[in-house]
């Protein structure tokens, strides 16, 4: 089972995933795509650390997502990533579009073939007005498509707002 969890900032899109991990009573592989820039950033990240179970394994990657997908994924497991737009974001700033675009590609590739539990996490950011800056609309254009595109290969979508999950793509959890 592939699931999408969008939702927009504070929305409980990771909280869902977390939850839909512990109830999958599957052994837990957190995949983090973060990176500590600021101080602010290093609080959210502290924030979703203390919240994971103590058993659950962490990988940290910020960029070769597919590679670490195939690596950790397998058949008795649930696999979380948290976030795609935080991994896009890292691609995006890294000012290379190559490899973007294969990262991309690679992780499209690889996601039909996962086996075990896959969550998905990623931030709805499409939904308010066209941004003026060229990477902000760079960032906003890149994370609808991507959505778009995981979406299509994934059993179920949900979209969290204020703690609730609505289903876009299959039933509810």
């Amino acid at each position: 089972m592939k699931t999408l969890i969008l939702g927009g900032a504070r929305s409980g899109k990771s909280r869902l995933a977390e939850q839909l991990a512990r109830e999958s009573g599957r052994p837990v592989t957190y995949i983090a795509t973060a990176t500590v820039g600021d101080a602010e950033m290093a609080e959210r990240i502290a924030v979703h650390r203390a919240r994971r179970p103590a058993d659950w394994t962490v990988i940290e990657t910020p960029l070769a997502l597919a590679a670490a997908l195939q690596e950790y994924a397998h058949g008795d497991g649930c696999l979380i990533v948290d976030c795609l737009t935080l991994w896009l974001t890292n691609l995006l700033l890294a000012n290379d579009d190559q490899a973007l675009a294969r990262e991309r590609q690679a992780l499209l590739d690889t996601l039909g073939a996962l086996p075990g539990e896959i969550l998905l996490v990623g931030n709805e950011t499409g939904m308010g007005i066209v941004p003026l800056g060229e990477l902000t609309r760079r960032y906003c254009d890149a994370a609808g498509w991507l959505h778009q595109d995981i979406a299509a290969r994934c059993d179920r979508v949900l979209l969290t707002v204020a703690g609730l999950p609505l289903a876009l793509k299959g039933g509810l959890p």
